[in-house]
């Protein structure tokens, strides 16, 4: 059984290569990935595995880019902090879906399960998974998955009012002014957050409108705002980011 894993956390990609050293001792790791970037040059010099593990938000953006830049026609086992819609997408398409951190049961239990599909191998249609994660805004996060010591904590993203970071450690601040730990960068970030919902404002801030109290005109046409729950840091939106922000703010959808 040859096995490709695309995942961007070194710890957690370790850990699914002893899992499944214990699971299967046949099995082949061919390769370790991060990123769309190295997963489309891979796929695209080398035959296809047996079984992909891929997770969804890799170092470089999301990996349904690289359906679009690759022909899969092998099973895949998704692992990541996804949300429930997205389960029901995958087991739609009977797509093996498994919740970090994942456990070594479930793990052999979808190895076996494509062992049975494996025939039917060429039939799972992944261009149907993306229409399907993207319709009514499914494809994104409607939760977090936050890691915080030896626990981990779903944390709601109607909870949050923003995201900011500073010396390139993200926090999360819920509306209740609640502080959490993010393991994810401000641009992953944008890609996984419903745009109706949250604006990159500047370098440093994700808002939510929920968030924002008051807005002021500074110099060049900028906007600050004071947002709430408060912070001592500097809430401008960038001069090239203003008139797609006053859009935002005015779009009745949102």
């Amino acid at each position: 059984m040859r096995i490709l894993i695309i995942e961007d956390e070194i710890a957690a990609a370790r850990r699914l290569r002893k899992m499944l050293g214990e699971i299967n001792k046949e099995a082949e790791v061919v390769e370790v990935l991060d990123s769309v970037k190295s997963s489309v040059k891979w796929l695209q010099a080398n035959e296809l595995p047996d079984i992909i593990l891929m997770d969804i938000q890799l170092a470089d953006g999301n990996c349904f880019e690289i359906f679009k830049q690759v022909e899969i026609n092998c099973p895949i086992i998704f692992t990541t902090a996804y949300d429930a819609f997205a389960v029901k997408a995958f087991e739609v398409n009977a797509i093996a879906y498994l919740m970090k951190p994942v456990k070594s049961a479930d793990l052999e239990g979808a190895l076996k399960k494509f062992d049975k599909l494996k025939s039917g191998a060429s039939s799972f249609n992944y261009q149907r998974l993306l229409e399907t994660l993207h319709a009514e805004g499914g494809a994104y996060q409607k939760r977090l998955l936050l890691k915080i010591g030896q626990t981990i904590r779903a944390l709601e993203i109607n909870d949050i009012a923003y995201f900011y970071t500073h010396d390139k450690i993200v926090t999360i601040i819920t509306s209740d002014n609640r502080k959490y730990p993010g393991d994810y960068t401000l641009d992953q970030l944008e890609k996984m957050l419903d745009p109706k919902l949250f604006f990159r404002i500047n370098r440093q801030f994700i808002v939510s409108s929920k968030a924002i109290r008051e807005m002021y005109v500074i110099s060049k046409s900028r906007v600050k705002m004071v947002l709430h729950p408060p912070i001592d840091a500097e809430t401008a939106v960038s001069s090239e980011r203003v008139a797609p922000f006053k859009k935002w703010l005015t779009d009745e959808s949102n």
